[in-house]
């Protein structure tokens, strides 16, 4: 070791985080044995709305008092006072504290938290796009005009009735402020027509009124432009030769698609289109608006009228079976007429019978 350095020992050591240990319990202990008790322990207070907090000791004092920008209460003998403002508008004013003197001139004293508030004069939800076209993003934006404290304020984002975003500040400012908060939004078809709108609400702790304050902007209703898409069209159409059949081609857009029909050579407009068997084997339906195109195609079949045929062998079936008919019925006729005769002797009438005979 050289000469001059100093070193302590472990017990030496021990004893001095002692002895620091053991006064900082006493300060803490000194803090927590101050006999004054103030009712309530903190208050949340409306811009100008009036409040009053009672400080109350039990124990023999010198004298007790509220020391305040505003309301402050001097010096009493009393056991209860009270620190009251009919009117709280000093958004910077300090924690007020009450104080007391008791034995031996000891001296200690409790603070007040007090949060003044203010909740919005208006809230309100806005776009730079009125229409908006699937698969970009965009921005909402929500105004806040006027609330106070900054650090309270939640901001909440509804779709319909669903929270999809919340917002909060770390500011400390205590007097009232303007707050602006923006929205990254990705819309697609199923959002268009879809109502978002947003909330300030006031989180100020159980002390606060309950349930919290809220301020709702009215909702925005959002326009979503999107490509057409083709739904409820058969990839094949079959028609009889001679005949006619129509075939409709639906889509679904925004804007409205208008829509068309092509056979390589002409093109038709309309949902609807007849196919005959002039009809080129190969159609397309094209749907078609300002955000773009789609198109689905159809094959033309033509098929052969079988009717007449049809008619023909069911025709023909029934004459065979006529003259199947004719036949067995002729035959079993004959046969029943020829070589069936009765022999019987036929039977006298009664009345003949009953006559007596004659003698001559």
């Amino acid at each position: 070791m050289q000469k001059g350095s100093f070193f302590l020992g472990k017990s030496s050591r021990m004893s001095h985080i002692g002895l620091l240990g053991i006064c900082f319990l006493s300060l803490v202990a000194g803090a927590l044995e101050c006999p004054l008790q103030i009712s309530p322990q903190s208050v949340v207070v409306r811009y100008g709305d009036s409040v009053s907090v009672n400080c109350s000791t039990s124990v023999t004092h010198d004298g007790m008092g509220w020391e305040s920008t505003k309301g402050g209460v001097p010096l009493s003998k009393a056991s209860l006072i009270t620190w009251r403002v009919s009117q709280l508008t000093d958004w910077e004013i300090e924690p007020p504290f009450c104080y007391i003197n008791y034995g031996q001139q000891q001296q200690c004293e409790v603070a007040l938290p007090v949060t003044i508030y203010k909740t919005p004069d208006s809230v309100s939800i806005s776009t730079a796009n009125q229409a908006m076209t699937e698969g970009n993003q965009y921005e909402l934006q929500c105004d806040i005009h006027n609330v106070a404290p900054a650090q309270n304020l939640t901001v909440n984002w509804y779709k319909g009735e669903t929270l999809v975003n919340q917002t909060n500040f770390t500011d400390n400012t205590k007097s009232p402020v303007n707050k602006i908060i923006r929205l990254p939004i990705h819309p697609d078809r199923a959002d268009d027509g879809a109502q978002y709108r947003c909330e300030a609400e006031l989180n100020l702790g159980e002390e606060g009124p309950q349930p919290h304050p809220k301020n709702t902007s009215e909702p925005l209703s959002i326009t979503v432009h999107f490509k057409p898409t083709i739904h409820k069209l058969p990839s094949t159409v079959s028609v009889v030769r001679g005949y006619s059949k129509v075939v409709v081609c639906k889509s679904e857009g925004h804007p409205k698609p208008t829509i068309s029909w092509s056979d390589g050579t002409n093109t038709v407009n309309g949902e609807n289109f007849t196919i005959t068997e002039s009809t080129a084997e190969n159609l397309t339906c094209t749907a078609t608006n300002a955000v773009g195109s789609s198109s689905r195609s159809v094959t033309v079949v033509i098929q052969e009228n079988i009717t007449p045929i049809i008619i023909g062998i069911v025709c023909g079936i029934l004459l065979v079976i006529s003259v199947i008919f004719i036949y067995i019925y002729i035959t079993c006729y004959k046969k029943n007429k020829m070589g069936h005769y009765n022999f019987k002797k036929p039977k006298a009438s009664k009345g003949l019978l009953a006559q007596p005979a004659q003698t001559p």
